[in-house]
């Protein structure tokens, strides 16, 4: 009798292995390093929220929601937005709850890209960003921020633009540089945008991570740029509840009403009671409006401490992650030198180039301070060496 022999496959992503996230965490792991690689914190979240969500639990709020989303978180983040940006959405038909950030992003490019559509992404980006266009039967066309700065090149984002672009994907606070758009560069955006079909899904996963009494330039600011919108947030960004991947998007009706056509037959719906307790936290604005102060100081401690050692450190406008140019450490490639940081000096980092789909090498390196302060000093302890 001959053994069973499964079908052959043919990838819908041959280019995806295994990521450098997966292969950094591993090593710190292996080195017993200070991880400050992957992006999410190592301390607890408001015991107040734990509290809101075992209470709709209690409460027997655990069955299926709408497949949008509960009204009252909808009406919620229809409300934060207002206040913050000025743009009203109607909570009921431009406001859908999502399982996170990522899985938005991915349901906003399946309802609106066909194959052989075209997708701007502006690299340094976000690795599930171009595997999302490919699954959807379009091609990513990457249009590099300008190295160093990690600002748009508006002459080379509009020479990029053609007939077959259907959107394009921009961040902002940006992982992984933590620049963070101005108002000026938005309207530039708006401007280019202008006499085009062009869709825009705009992730704001860090709005409320942005330093230095800079604002956060919201896409909903911008009339014609929020008519053309899919907003992209996450609760758990904000809230230090990355594990729960609970996210939100923000468009117009005609946009939403594709965009949960995707939704119900990927997702359906999300957590029930972490909803309602979410929508209860969000009474108190207080937890979001502090947030910037909050990890402004993480910042300064972690930018302080990486001044005493010869990296160059980059501007950090927003997120909660440091980039620095290893120029004057190692003469090694940014892969090679976050191996050699993490196994010799016992802390992980991530290198820029795994955001770029060629592996362009700049020097760059990027480390994650949502850690707690003895986290941080226990790393930066061991940077000293260098």
């Amino acid at each position: 009798m001959t053994n069973p022999q499964t079908p052959l496959l043919q990838s819908k992503l041959p280019a995806v292995g295994t990521t450098i996230f997966t292969v950094m965490s591993t090593l710190a792991v292996e080195k017993n390093a200070v991880n400050l690689g992957q992006g999410f914190p190592d301390f607890q979240c408001d015991p107040k929220l734990v509290d809101v969500v075992t209470d709709a639990m209690k409460q027997g709020l655990n069955q299926y929601p709408p497949m949008t989303g509960v009204p009252v978180l909808r009406e919620a983040v229809a409300a934060k937005i207002a206040a913050l940006y000025g743009r009203e959405y109607n909570a009921a038909s431009e406001i859908t709850i999502t399982a996170g950030a990522t899985q938005a992003i991915i349901t906003a490019i399946l309802a609106v890209v066909h194959a052989g559509d075209e997708v701007i992404v502006l690299e340094p980006c976000y690795d599930s960003y171009v595997p999302n266009i490919e699954l959807a039967g379009g091609f990513a066309v990457r249009v590099p921020l300008a190295p160093g700065t990690f600002r748009p090149d508006f002459d080379r984002i509009s020479a990029a633009i053609t007939p077959k672009t259907r959107a394009i994907l921009i961040n902002s606070p940006h992982n992984p540089s933590g620049t963070v758009w101005t108002r000026n560069e938005m309207l530039r955006l708006q401007e280019i945008l202008a006499p085009t079909q062009v869709l825009l899904i705009s992730d704001e996963v860090y709005e409320h991570m942005v330093f230095d009494g800079q604002q956060h330039q919201s896409a909903a600011m911008f009339p014609d740029l929020a008519a053309r919108a899919f907003i992209v947030s996450s609760f758990g960004k904000t809230y230090h509840v990355t594990g729960w991947k609970v996210g939100y998007v923000a468009a117009p009706t005609s946009m939403t009403n594709e965009f949960r056509k995707v939704h119900q037959f990927n997702v359906f719906t999300v957590n029930t009671p972490v909803q309602y307790g979410i929508a209860a936290y969000m009474a108190d604005p207080t937890p979001y409006q502090q947030l910037p102060a909050f990890y402004q100081r993480k910042r300064d401690l972690f930018r302080s401490g990486l001044a005493r050692t010869r990296f160059k450190l980059l501007p950090g406008e927003g997120t909660y992650f440091q980039c620095v140019n290893i120029s004057d450490v190692s003469g090694l490639s940014e892969t090679e030198f976050c191996k050699w940081l993490t196994s010799e000096i016992g802390v992980a980092a991530i290198p820029l180039s795994a955001f770029y789909g060629n592996g362009f090498d700049q020097r760059v390196v990027r480390f994650c301070f949502a850690k707690k302060d003895e986290t941080l000093n226990a790393a930066l302890e061991r940077l000293a060496k260098l």
